[in-house]
């Protein structure tokens, strides 16, 4: 996620803090805002995720698998 969009996530999370508080439009930016930065967070865990291997005490890697 670029550096503006951060920026502009914490500029309206001080904003909604604050005694002015948050628009209505402002409320839904800073909504897709946060679930644009959350899917991009989940897709980056689940990237490491799929390149982790588990190596037992016999030093064979196994792969992670998901849970069903």
């Amino acid at each position: 996620m670029e550096k503006e969009k951060i920026d502009r996530i914490n500029f309206l999370a001080r904003k909604a803090k604050s005694d002015e508080g948050l628009t209505h439009d402002e409320a839904e930016e800073q909504h897709a805002l946060r679930q644009e930065y959350l899917d991009e967070m989940r897709l980056t865990v689940m990237n490491v995720l799929d390149n982790t291997y588990i190596q037992d005490e016999k030093g064979n890697k196994t792969k992670l698998r998901k849970k069903k």
